[in-house]
């Protein structure tokens, strides 16, 4: 009962900037410049807020996939 997370929070298909830097294992700055030049992974705007998809984390962290270190399919950011 100590969690200080809702129920809601838990179920939420969405994640915040830090959460979902946290899922992929960036920091959340790296995700905020991604947002800015692009080559990150969707996101949505609510307000002022901004919010992930799990779906589309999930989604562009297997784009990311890589057979080896020389395989340089999509380029920058790809």
């Amino acid at each position: 009962m100590g969690s200080r997370h809702t129920e809601t929070e838990r179920l939420s298909p969405f994640l915040s900037n830090d959460q979902a830097a946290q899922f992929l294992n960036l920091s959340p700055r790296t995700l905020e410049k991604m947002r800015v030049v692009g080559g990150g992974p969707v996101f949505r705007k609510f307000g002022r807020r901004v919010m992930y998809a799990l779906d589309d984390l999930q989604h562009w962290a297997g784009l990311r996939r890589r057979d080896s270190t020389s395989d340089i399919r999509g380029g920058l950011g790809g």
